[in-house]
């Protein structure tokens, strides 16, 4: 069909078109957090909404929107949830085996009895594990019944897990939040991996600090900062370069692998000269008793130095899948591999963009061999490993189904909504009423992220509303083009310990269901400080190392 001219101001006032665009925005996030519809029910209502602005007010054909809402439908099933649902297919699996509970107790024997060295090691390091390879919430349910058991009360544990949640999460679920803003935005996937990356390399050195001081106080990091500086910058090690240079889906994953590994051995060298438990409370010499980290916080407790059940065998044994895992993906999707680029179709809708005449298009890029296929065949080669029995496999994914089917329809619905949302010209609209802001913008494009996140509890979610419109502000300022669309990715990141979708799965395994409320008024601070340092960081990008953030 020939491409449809978008309209700049349906209603002939820059102010109200841009509040009009904002609609099905302001509809998404009303029925999550005023009336508290599931995610999937939310986007079904607001994608009728956004089809119906996009027919009536911005003019767009009904064939086209469509094809346009199809389109994106197909991205969010084939890009998104092709990769989500194997990932977490991979986790389970684990899980079902028994591989999963082996490694968190040998992680546990290693943590030592000080809570600083068990927060860095099982909230910081193994979180992002968690966060690399599921997302949705589960770092916290898995982390916070550990720290439970390890003696954090169970308010201050589901906090420390979702703080050590921040960082990770851009890359989460094997980097489909980025996968989506690619999509979206049109924007190189390596590209956006590579800029969101030199963003979180930086946060990233805040949130261990803040661990340490919020399990022990300043007196806890007056000795433990070395322990600090350690986690942060050997998770960086791993994350930074494979972010720069292999893409989005390993960057967590790989991070975790290297701070574990970096941090076992920096304890061979050095511990703090006083053990201290939570709180800052100096621990009496002696044997204490350190929890199981098999069956969370009602897990009997195991003495501490005393070895678990297969004890370093048990650890093996769990890091060897995710050692097929990295090295199926690096092979599978490095720059080197021309598996992921090939597509024996990409039907596209066109359109002609109202904010500077060019044909834009959205199109569906269908290639079989993308990343979640080769993460399917690292399942396949984990299960030859483990040999999983006939009724694990069974359990696995009715587990999967359990967990996931709501996340899975939330993936074409938000697509099909975004698709459209771009199509019509509301996205341009929108980007052409905040542009007026001039440059403090820059200011705003994290916190936007931040906020689509806090009411969505997805940071792909976030990506696929917001990310082609921040695309479209930085370019009517002069802005690096890759800058608005990370920020709005790493925003969201920052605003998951205050999202009550992810609150209701990450307390599903302590005393607090259905207190989310108390939950998240108890991160909120500390989310705003590590949102305030993303806008500076925001700021350094965009005054003094602007080329970091240009295609």
């Amino acid at each position: 069909m020939p491409p449809f001219t978008q309209i700049l101001d349906p209603v002939g006032s820059v102010a109200g078109s841009t509040f009009l665009a904002l609609v099905p925005v302001v509809v998404l996030l009303a029925l999550l957090a005023g009336l508290r519809l599931s995610a999937w029910q939310a986007v079904i209502i607001g994608s009728v909404v956004t089809v119906l602005l996009a027919i009536f007010v911005w003019g767009a054909p009904a064939s086209g929107t469509g094809v346009a809402y199809g389109l994106g439908a197909a991205t969010g099933v084939w890009s998104v949830d092709w990769i989500v649902f194997w990932g977490v297919i991979i986790y389970n699996t684990l899980v079902t085996t028994g591989a999963f509970a082996g490694f968190k107790d040998w992680l546990v024997q290693h943590a030592t009895r000080d809570i600083r060295v068990q927060t860095i090691l099982l909230a910081w390091a193994f979180g992002a594990l968690m966060e690399g390879l599921v997302g949705f919430g589960y770092p916290w349910a898995v982390v916070a019944p550990i720290l439970i058991a390890l003696g954090v009360v169970d308010l201050a544990a589901i906090r420390v897990a979702a703080i050590a949640n921040n960082a990770p999460v851009s890359y989460g679920a094997l980097g489909a939040p980025i996968i989506g803003l690619a999509a979206v935005t049109g924007l190189p996937l390596m590209a956006l991996s590579a800029s969101v990356g030199k963003i979180v390399a930086i946060l990233a050195l805040l949130p261990p600090f803040v661990l340490i001081y919020l399990v022990s106080g300043w007196r806890g990091l007056r000795d433990g900062w070395p322990l600090a500086v350690v986690g942060a910058l050997s998770y960086i090690a791993g994350q930074y370069p494979t972010s720069q240079f292999l893409g989005p889906y390993l960057p967590d994953v790989i991070g975790s692998l290297v701070c574990f590994g970096v941090l076992l051995v920096f304890l061979r060298f050095w511990r703090p000269k006083v053990e201290l438990g939570f709180g800052g409370k100096e621990l009496p010499s002696g044997d204490v008793a350190v929890a199981s980290a098999g069956d969370g916080p009602g897990a009997a407790p195991a003495r501490s130095g005393s070895r678990s059940p297969g004890g370093s065998s048990a650890a093996v044994r769990a890091l060897v899948p995710f050692g097929i895992l990295v090295v199926v993906v690096v092979a599978w999707t490095g720059p080197w591999s021309p598996l992921p680029n090939y597509a024996p179709f990409a039907p596209a809708v066109k359109a002609i963009s109202s904010l500077d005449g060019k044909v834009t298009s959205q199109s569906f890029k269908w290639a079989p061999f993308i990343a979640g296929t080769a993460i399917l065949v690292s399942w396949l080669l984990i299960c030859a490993y483990l040999r999983p029995a006939r009724r694990q496999l069974a359990q696995t994914f009715r587990d999967t189904f359990r967990q996931m089917w709501g996340a899975l329809l939330v993936g074409p619905f938000i697509f099909g909504l975004a698709y459209v949302f771009n199509y019509s010209g509301m996205a341009s609209s929108m980007a052409n009423g905040f542009s007026k802001i001039g440059t403090p913008f820059i200011v705003l494009a994290p916190i936007l992220g931040w906020i689509a996140v806090a009411l969505s509890g997805s940071n792909t979610s976030a990506n696929a509303v917001f990310g082609a419109f921040q695309l479209s502000v930085a370019k009517l300022l002069g802005a690096p083009p890759l800058l608005f669309p990370s920020l709005n990715s790493v925003g969201a990141e920052v605003g998951k310990p205050v999202a009550p979708q992810t609150a209701s799965v990450g307390v599903a395994t302590t005393k607090m269901v259905r207190k989310e409320g108390e939950v998240i008024r108890y991160n909120m601070a500390w989310t705003l400080v590590i949102l305030v340092y993303l806008i500076l960081i925001g700021l350094l990008y965009y005054f003094v190392l602007p080329g970091a953030m240009q295609l």
